[in-house]
């Protein structure tokens, strides 16, 4: 992690606040301080990938996703960590991710999820990034493409088992990998589908997912052919559907530390990689019938302290008001007032320690106590995907690495 600053005075804002000469910001090497920040121990991620790997049958392969900054994360130092732990496969959304993997010194096979417009295709091969092919128009484009560079390139075929967003539909497959076959620069090399819904107490219609990708890969089986990679599984499949993980799984959430959802299995022992972090930047206090932030949405009833955290909707945090909580201390400071963009209030009455440069935890663990995604995810009233993604680059990141081979205890 970053070296020690100097410790740097904080300045008084209140007359009677004491500040304490440890009181001062950790700051990346050559950045410019904030004092609000991502925090990612990278050796966290490491001991999770060694779990599932004790999880998982020895034979299956697994595929690490990376896209949207490897759910904020940070793409390149997770899939190195990745990598590091025997992942076959990485796998982007767009164009560019693969592109800054390859950039940095990434080599595994690296899959583009999704549909490619033409244009894309001779940048992908150019880069040795695998597209994956639903619609039978574009595979003389991508073979044109890789002809003219000299390549033969890999395809994974995507079958629309119902989910109807992307893929052949599963009842009229043949004929598209037949003519992936015929093309000489193209080599057929997977197959693979996506669940609508894995991870909730209901398999009903991912089970009839899976059938229909069973009967596409027996229609195929009867024709003599078999791609090397057959996948269907995303982290929700993984825990909750082993029938279903065929050559290779995909997993994004779970090498973080994070579940798709309150009610699919568990693994003993995984930890949340990423935590959100700030320091009181100013104190005040507040006399009956005063009021907090923009709006004035909270009105005070009898004397308050009110801490002030630099993050803001502008930095990803929920546009919220006189609800949810930060750590601090150990103890939960509930929020009062409105998240302005750049900044919000919470109420340190009961914790009279409380002082100008504490750390508050956004999400994450402090003490006893934790924020974790699924709480931000309710604040936000969506998905604990976008409790993750939704950090803004304006927040440093700050890595804590991996600095030697995992070692796990038993759970």
């Amino acid at each position: 992690m970053q070296s020690e600053p100097a410790v740097k005075p904080v300045p008084h804002l209140n007359g009677p606040e004491k500040v304490r000469p440890d009181a001062a910001v950790q700051t990346p090497p050559l950045h410019p301080p904030r004092p609000a920040w991502v925090e990612v121990d990278l050796g966290a991620i490491a001991r999770n990938f060694l779990r599932i790997r004790q999880d998982a049958p020895a034979s299956l392969a697994f595929l690490v996703v990376v896209k949207d900054n490897a759910y904020g994360h940070g793409a390149v130092p997770v899939a190195h960590v990745a990598v590091n732990a025997g992942a076959q496969f990485l796998a982007v959304a767009t164009l560019e991710e693969g592109i800054q993997l390859r950039e940095a010194g990434l080599h595994l096979p690296i899959l583009l999820l999704g549909e490619r417009d033409p244009a894309e295709f001779p940048w992908a091969v150019r880069h040795d990034l695998t597209c994956v092919l639903g619609e039978p128009r574009l595979v003389p484009l991508l073979a044109h493409a890789a002809a003219r560079a000299g390549k033969r390139v890999p395809v994974h075929i995507k079958i629309n088992t119902g989910m109807n967003r992307y893929g052949i539909r599963w009842d009229n497959v043949t004929p598209m990998i037949e003519a992936v076959m015929a093309e000489p620069s193209l080599q057929w090399e997977g197959v693979l589908s996506h669940f609508a819904q894995s991870d909730e107490s209901d398999k009903t219609f991912a089970r009839e997912q899976l059938r229909r990708f069973h009967q596409t890969l027996d229609q195929l089986e009867q024709r003599g052919i078999r791609p090397r990679w057959r996948h269907i599984c995303n982290t929700g499949g993984y825990l909750d559907l082993p029938e279903a993980h065929f050559d290779m799984v995909r997993i994004g959430l779970l090498p973080l530390g994070v579940y798709p959802s309150r009610v699919c299995r568990r693994i003993a022992g995984l930890e949340p990689a990423l935590s959100v972090k700030a320091r009181i930047v100013a104190i005040q206090h507040l006399q009956p019938g005063d009021t907090v932030g923009y709006g004035m949405h909270y009105r005070a009833t009898a004397p308050r302290r009110i801490a002030v955290i630099p993050v803001g909707y502008g930095d990803g945090f929920p546009r919220v008001r006189n609800t949810g909580h930060v750590l601090i201390r150990g103890q939960r400071a509930p929020l009062v007032g409105g998240v302005a963009m750049d900044a919000f209030a919470v109420d340190i009455t009961h914790i009279p320690e409380a002082d100008l440069g504490d750390e508050a935890v956004l999400l994450g663990r402090q003490g006893t106590e934790t924020i974790t995604a699924f709480d931000l995810a309710t604040l936000r009233q969506s998905v604990v995907y976008e409790a993750l993604v939704c950090w803004q680059p304006r927040l440093p990141r700050h890595y804590i690495p991996a600095t030697a081979a995992p070692s796990v205890p038993a759970p």
